[in-house]
């Protein structure tokens, strides 16, 4: 079952599946690491739960979760 990154629980794993729209956006996440195959791990979410920090091919990214609702995945 599909959802995106921005839905992700605490301490959660999932492979993503897909980044949507087009643009300058799409291509900056895909060039942070997320590509389709690669497993996250959501690491920590800010008080008001923005931003998100995730962990992602050994490395931690901090997202909004605007940015994380365009990364679709399925959980682990």
């Amino acid at each position: 079952m599909a959802f995106n990154l921005a839905q992700l629980e605490l301490g959660a794993r999932a492979r993503v599946t897909l980044v949507g729209g087009a643009g300058p956006l799409a291509l900056r996440l895909l060039e942070m690491g997320f590509t389709p195959g690669t497993v996250v791990v959501l690491v920590k979410r800010a008080p008001f739960g923005d931003p998100l920090e995730l962990q992602v091919r050994g490395c931690h990214v901090s997202l909004r979760k605007a940015e994380a609702a365009r990364i679709e995945a399925v959980r682990l």
